[in-house]
């Protein structure tokens, strides 16, 4: 009879978790496998970390969809055509703003802070999950305007690339501004400031 695999000595869920904190904060290329197998549980064996998650890229693979499916849930409303525009707006920044400096995980936004650290063109391709979410949220942000434009809340003359724009770098530094201690007050105030601009458009 064929012996049993010795069992896991670590919770798989609670291991992608902390392999997602270590990946926020330092990034996709500057994590190593022994960092990896360091910090999962109270330490696991290269054999262990392998037959758990087959590879490195593997493990960030999951790590990219639990964040995309939790913490970077916090642009969900710009996507919500329910909301008027200017709501969806708002609410996505606000809500990026506070994730970005909750405790209980690194500041900041994985998905920037990913493709910021992406060193190479392979890491950018392993990275990919992360690109489509930043395209995604380009367009959800025309989207936004366009609507504005189509309702009559926004001049007919606006250009819905450029004021996209303004929201979307206005998100993209909410990671620096977070990760180096900014408190959050300050970045929610900031996006009052930056909503103005959507009003400087109206009719």
């Amino acid at each position: 009879m064929a012996q049993m695999g010795r069992p896991r000595t670590f919770d798989r869920d609670a291991a992608i978790t902390q392999a997602m904190h270590l990946f926020w904060e330092q990034g996709y290329d500057s994590t190593s496998l022994s960092q990896l197998k360091a910090n999962i549980g109270s330490g696991i064996s290269a054999p262990s970390f392998y037959a758990a998650f087959g590879s490195k890229e593997a493990l960030f693979k999951e790590v990219m969809e639990r964040y995309l499916n939790s913490h970077g849930k916090a642009t969900e409303s710009l996507f919500d055509t329910r909301l008027p525009p200017r709501q969806a707006i708002e609410l996505t920044l606000r809500g990026s703003a506070k994730m970005q400096c909750e405790p209980g995980h690194p500041r900041g936004c994985l998905v920037t802070l990913g493709l910021m650290s992406a060193s190479s063109a392979q890491t950018l391709a392993i990275c990919a999950p992360l690109v489509e979410a930043r395209v995604r949220s380009r367009a959800a942000f025309i989207a936004c305007v366009e609507r504005g434009i189509a309702a009559g809340e926004l001049s007919a003359q606006t250009d819905p690339t450029t004021l996209a724009a303004v929201f979307e770098c206005f998100l993209l530094g909410l990671t620096p501004l977070a990760r180096d201690g900014v408190p959050h007050a300050v970045l929610d105030a900031a996006v009052t400031q930056v909503m103005s601009a959507w009003d400087a458009a109206r009719t």
